[in-house]
C-alpha cells in the first residue's frame, strides 16, 4: 500500500500522573529521556523510519514544551510533497468538552479523516518507547483483511492486569478482550505469559468512522479504545493481533510503557549498562529529536585530590565535568559537576549545576536546578521526604527550577 493512503494518529495528551513531578509542568510525551531525547521522539522516529509521513499529534495537557519540541526538532517535511506533522490541540469543535478518552479524542477530529478519507489509520500512543517497522502490522492487516488490528506485547502474568488483556485463536483473530483484568488470561503458547494489548491501532477509516460515532453516543462509555471501542468489536468484526517484530535487533524484545518513576529511572539506568537492552546506536534505525547547538562535552582538572571522571555514563552535550566524579547516571545537555562532588545512579536535566562537595545518588533533578555546596541527596531518604518525592523504591525526584 502507499504510504500516502495511510493517515498516522498520534495520541499525546496523557498527563502521566504517576510521573509527577516530571509532569507538573509538561505533558508525559514531553519528558525527557536518555539525556536529549524527549519520549514522543521515540514513536515519531519509528514512523519517519516506516515511510510514514502524513502525522497528527493530538495534544491536550501542559502541551506547551511538546509544541515547542515538535517545531524545533521535528520540522522536516515538505507540504507541497503531502508530508506534514500537525500539532491538533483540543478543539472543542464538537462539544464543549475536552478529550474524554482516546476513542473521543480521534472523535472530536473526525473532520480529519473525513476530508482526507484515507484507507487506512494508524492510531499511536505518545508516551512509549520502542523500535518498529509499522510496516509490518499494515502489511498483516492487509493480508487479514482485518477491520481492526492491534499490535500485541507478552509479559509476565502477573503483571498484565494494568494493560489490556487479548486472548486470540489459532488464525490471530482476537476472540477475547479485556481492560485490566484482575485475572489475567494466559497466552496458551505459554502459561507464564500474558498477551497484552500495546496501544497501537490500524483501523479501516469507514470502520473507525463508524465506532467512534457510536461510542460517542453512549453516555455509559468512558470512549476509550481498551475499555469500550475494541471490547465492542469483538466477535462482530474481524480483528486481529499482530505479535510485535523488534527493530531493536536483541534478543528480548524493547517495549516500555514508563508510567511511574521507578520504571521511568531503571529504563533510564538501562542505558548506560555494559550491554543495555534498548539500542540507541543502530544507524539502520535511527532516534532522532532536537538538539540545540552546545559545545562538545568538556572534562577539567585531572590531579589527585580534584579529579574529573566519568564512568558508565551518557553525557550530552554542553555539559562539563569540572572536577567532580560521575558514575552510572545520564546527564542531559549544559550540565555542569563542580569540584569534589559526586553523582552516581542519577539523572540530571538540562542546565542542572552540582556544587562543590555535593553527593548526589538515585536521584533524578529536573531542569534548571542549582544544588548547593555539600548537599547531600539520596543518601538520607527521610530527610528526603521532607522537601522532595520519594518514590516507592527510594528514588528522589527534585521538580524544575527548585530553590533551596
Amino acid at each position: 500500500m502507499n504510504p500516502k493512503d495511510i493517515t498516522t494518529f498520534i495520541l499525546a495528551g496523557g498527563k502521566g500522573e504517576r510521573l509527577y513531578p516530571l509532569t507538573r509542568d509538561r505533558t508525559k510525551p514531553a519528558v525527557p529521556f536518555g539525556g536529549i531525547y524527549r519520549i514522543i521522539d521515540f514513536p515519531l522516529s519509528n514512523a519517519i523510519n516506516s515511510g510514514l509521513r502524513k502525522i497528527y499529534i493530538f495534544t491536550q495537557y501542559k502541551s506547551l514544551s511538546l509544541h515547542r519540541h515538535i517545531r524545533e526538532g521535528w520540522n522536516i517535511f515538505s507540504r507541497e510533497l503531502g508530508e506534514f506533522i500537525d500539532l491538533v490541540p483540543a478543539q472543542q469543535r464538537i462539544g464543549e468538552d475536552w478529550y474524554q478518552g482516546t476513542a473521543d479524542s480521534v472523535f472530536q477530529n473526525i473532520n480529519i479523516l473525513e476530508d482526507e478519507k484515507p484507507e487506512l489509520i494508524l492510531i499511536l500512543s505518545g508516551d512509549q518507547v520502542y523500535k518498529m517497522d509499522y510496516r509490518r502490522i499494515i502489511s498483516a492487516h492487509i493480508e487479514k483483511k482485518a477491520d481492526l488490528t492491534i499490535s500485541i506485547f507478552e509479559v509476565p502474568i502477573n503483571q498484565a492486569h494494568r494493560f489490556g488483556v487479548l486472548k486470540l485463536d489459532e488464525d490471530n483473530r482476537v476472540i477475547d478482550f479485556k481492560e485490566k483484568p484482575k485475572e489475567p488470561i494466559s497466552d496458551p503458547k505459554n502459561p507464564d505469559v500474558a498477551l497484552i494489548s500495546m496501544g497501537i491501532y490500524v483501523f479501516n477509516l469507514e470502520v473507525l468512522i463508524k465506532k467512534v460515532v457510536e461510542d460517542a453516543k453512549r453516555i455509559d462509555s468512558s470512549h476509550d479504545f481498551g475499555r469500550d471501542v475494541i471490547p465492542s468489536m469483538i466477535g462482530h468484526y474481524n480483528v486481529y493481533g499482530f505479535r510485535f517484530i523488534d527493530e531493536n535487533k536483541k534478543d528480548t524484545k524493547y517495549w516500555r510503557d514508563i508510567g511511574t518513576i521507578d520504571a521511568y529511572w531503571e529504563a533510564n539506568m538501562d542505558l548506560v549498562n555494559i550491554d543495555p537492552l534498548l539500542n540507541l546506536y543502530d544507524r539502520d534505525w535511527l532516534i532522532r529529536t532536537f538538539q540545540v547547538q552546545y559545545p562538545p562535552v568538556k572534562t577539567v582538572f585531572s590531579g589527585e585530590d580534584r579529579r574529573a571522571s566519568v564512568t558508565d555514563s551518557m553525557v550530552s552535550s554542553g555539559c562539563i565535568i569540572s572536577g567532580g566524579k560521575v558514575y552510572h547516571s545520564v546527564l542531559s545537555p549544559n550540565v555542569r559537576i563542580n569540584s569534589y562532588s559526586e553523582v552516581t545512579d542519577s539523572i540530571l536535566f538540562e542546565n542542572v549545576n552540582i556544587g562543590r562537595y555535593a553527593k548526589i545518588r538515585r536521584t533524578i533533578i529536573d531542569k534548571n536546578v542549582v544544588v548547593p555546596p555539600n548537599t547531600e541527596i539520596g543518601y538520607n531518604l527521610e530527610e528526603d521526604r521532607k522537601k522532595f518525592v520519594v518514590s516507592e523504591g527510594g528514588i528522589v525526584v527534585i521538580p524544575k527550577n527548585y530553590k533551596w
